[in-house]
């Protein structure tokens, strides 16, 4: 039996990076993982998801979205939950393709 990597994996049943069905999925489990890290600080700083929504300025339905890993959110919104949490959030960019347009 053949063992295969997880990007392997990927590669066969989602596409290569750059395919529609496997940029979906990498962005669904990021915003997944995102989700998970506001509940870990929210319960860690004793909030419940009313206190933190009126913190940022949000519904609670909306923190609760935000922590199932809801997709429709801007980096706006996530930036301020992590304010409000006083957690220090970082972004990176990772670029695939070192030709530049010219």
């Amino acid at each position: 039996m053949d063992k295969l990597t997880l990007d392997e994996v990927k590669d066969k049943y989602l596409g290569k990076r750059g395919a529609l069905k496997r940029d979906q999925y990498e962005f669904d489990l990021r915003m997944e993982l995102i989700g998970e890290m506001i509940k870990t600080a929210r319960k860690e700083r004793n909030l419940t998801q009313e206190e933190l929504g009126k913190l940022v300025g949000v519904q609670k339905a909306q923190i609760s979205k935000l922590e199932k890993g809801s997709n429709n959110v801007t980096v706006a919104t996530i930036l301020k939950v992590f304010d409000a949490l006083k957690a220090n959030i970082k972004f990176r960019v990772e670029l695939f393709d070192s030709k530049l347009a010219s």
